[in-house]
């Protein structure tokens, strides 16, 4: 009797502890879950911050094309329009924007991209969207809808078009949101986008569009309605509970559904939040296991206690239930680590698309300085023009040949300055071989050189002497350069005559490019973890922490090493050591 009394107390202790672990155990896996979801949440943020900032400088460059003031001052003019027409569209497929169209002050579209569909912009008044007259009035006019026309969701960007102090008209860009979507799909996450009113306008549930997680007031209703942003009709308020959990994450209840919420801070330019929400019943499952768990324990020590006064038969008994639970957990961890695996060749996947928005992202901030670029050898074709044409009138051909070639080698300077930058945007696929080191470092140098530029960046350049061939991809090679230089300026922020150095050296069996700032240096606390992804002592939204563990992954593809260390007369120095190519791979590599 006594026996059974131990058994019983053993069982009664633990139901009284399962009651005062759950709480715990529950809110550890939802916040493991909360943590789990951060990452998602981040890169789609990320994303759309990238697109902003990439399609925002485009409608300014635009508008400055001097055909769109000819046409808005002969509105009427057959021809003027169809040209305009077929540029718009050429400009929509080079940008990849959804649409691009010009207005009159009325707000009448009078030509587009999509002049050839049935849902043309072109006759279609636009006076009551706020990037057109904000545009007129401010300059400048940004806003996020439904297309009236279209009814494809997108942002829109206003830019007035002037002649001297006049203005014509507004050039509108718009791209469209569909494409994150279904991106975002494959995440695992749901993910719901709302505006500054707590309406949802992005969203992997497709049943979500127009609906609000904040109460609807009259006022919302009659903002939405004046601008015709979304469809009045589908605008309504979801059912929604929030409870909160901790930080950033919150338990949200929509529609009966029970989710963990991790929102982020406001993406400002455009008043948007980024909200990621991953079912919570999967969480609360593994907690349940865990407390199974600890409850299997339990009738462990009370089958142990059950073995001290049991027979032989017993003894066989408890030991092959447990063994059979013990394969069943086995089997249920193994299950756990292949998922694991696949979800870390998932981030790895996420992590080398979020590197190319970052390019592409880059590009655009790039644009102001690239007008620059482009804007002096286009005065400069324009003058040899007029000379070429005054030399013919006067009957001098062979001044005016002269300036015609002038206006070729100008040409050529601004192929050059398009091919590194296409160069520089596009996905690497490429095997590894043997690449021409001078050649990258140049390359390198040439994307780099709007950058270098605006800061007032000093160059020293030791090249290599004779051929230097090594082993590695050349795009992918040329990024890891263009991130150390552009590390190095950054290190360098604020300094009145900025320089770096770059070097190319041979080692045994190896070349070495080095790249050396003069900038406060690394700190010792951070030498160990600047290799580590995410981690960054930038500001934040100046980086995502990214760029030296990418390099450092592709240069350990090439077999080589990426090291950073403090230069002994200040300042930090990186390097790059990589596998010697033999010399006869030259002409394979050219």
């Amino acid at each position: 009797m006594r026996g059974w009394r131990v058994m019983v107390q053993i069982v009664v202790l633990t139901v009284v502890l399962g009651f005062v672990v759950w709480p715990r155990l529950e809110r550890y896996f939802l916040l493991q879950a909360a943590q789990q979801n951060a990452v998602t949440q981040r890169l789609a943020t990320d994303g759309l911050r990238a697109a902003l900032d990439r399609y925002a400088p485009l409608p300014p460059l635009i508008a400055e094309r001097p055909e769109l003031v000819e046409l808005l001052r002969n509105p009427d003019d057959a021809e003027l329009q169809a040209q305009g027409n077929a540029a718009l569209l050429k400009v929509a497929e080079e940008i990849a924007a959804s649409d691009v169209y010009l207005m009159d002050l009325t707000g009448d579209a009078i030509i587009a991209s999509n002049y050839l569909l049935e849902t043309s912009f072109v006759g279609e008044n636009f006076d009551f969207r706020p990037y057109f007259f904000n545009a007129l009035e401010q300059g400048w006019g940004e806003f996020f809808a439904r297309g009236t026309t279209s009814g494809l969701r997108g942002y829109f960007y206003g830019a007035p078009v002037t002649d001297g102090t006049d203005v014509l008209g507004v050039l509108a860009l718009k791209f469209g949101v569909s494409a994150f979507e279904e991106g975002w799909r494959a995440a695992g996450s749901d993910i719901i986008v709302t505006d500054a009113r707590g309406v949802i306008f992005m969203s992997t549930r497709p049943d979500w569009h127009f609906r609000a997680v904040e109460r609807l007031t009259p006022a919302t209703l009659a903002a939405i309605e004046q601008n015709r942003q979304y469809p009045l009709d589908r605008v309504s308020e979801l059912d929604v509970m929030q409870a909160p959990l901790d930080g950033a994450a919150t338990l949200m209840t929509i529609t009966g559904t029970e989710y963990v919420a991790t929102s982020s801070a406001s993406i400002k330019q455009a008043g948007w939040t980024v909200t990621t929400l991953v079912p919570a019943a999967p969480a609360r499952v593994q907690a349940m296991i865990s407390l199974a768990l600890l409850a299997v324990l339990g009738l462990a020590a009370i089958l142990a206690a059950a073995y001290l006064r049991s027979r032989s038969a017993q003894q066989d008994r408890a030991r092959r239930l447990l063994e059979k639970r013990v394969k069943e957990r086995t089997s249920e961890l193994r299950h756990e680590v292949e998922e694991r695996r696949a979800a870390e060749e998932e981030l790895r996947r996420t992590q080398t698309s979020l590197v190319q928005a970052g390019k592409l992202s880059a590009l655009g901030q790039m644009s102001a300085a690239l007008s620059h670029e482009f804007n002096q050898p286009l005065a400069a074709v324009k003058s040899y023009a007029e000379n070429a044409a005054a030399f013919l009138d006067r009957g001098k051909p062979d001044q005016a040949r002269d300036n015609v070639m002038r206006i070729s080698r100008m040409t050529d300077r601004m192929a050059a300055i398009s091919k590194h930058l296409r160069n520089f945007a596009r996905r690497p696929q490429e095997a590894i071989g043997p690449v021409a080191l001078g050649h990258v470092i140049d390359e390198a140098l040439a994307v780099a050189n709007v950058r270098l530029k605006a800061d007032g960046v000093r160059v020293h350049y030791d090249p290599p002497v004779g051929e230097a061939m090594a082993l590695g991809g050349h795009v992918r090679l040329q990024q890891v350069i263009v991130n150390l230089i552009t590390n190095a300026v950054d290190a360098m922020a604020g300094q009145d005559r900025p320089s770096i150095h770059i070097a190319v050296k041979p080692a045994a069996g190896t070349w070495q490019v080095t790249v050396r700032d003069h900038g406060p240096g690394i700190a010792e606390e951070t030498i160990a973890q600047m290799f580590d992804p995410f981690f960054t002592t930038k500001e934040t939204g100046k980086g995502l922490g990214l760029g030296l563990s990418i390099s450092f992954n592709i240069v350990r593809d090439f077999g080589g090493t990426l090291w950073g260390r403090n230069h002994p007369d200040g300042g930090a120095i990186f390097g790059v050591d990589l596998i010697a190519a033999p010399a006869i791979a030259k002409e394979a590599a050219e």
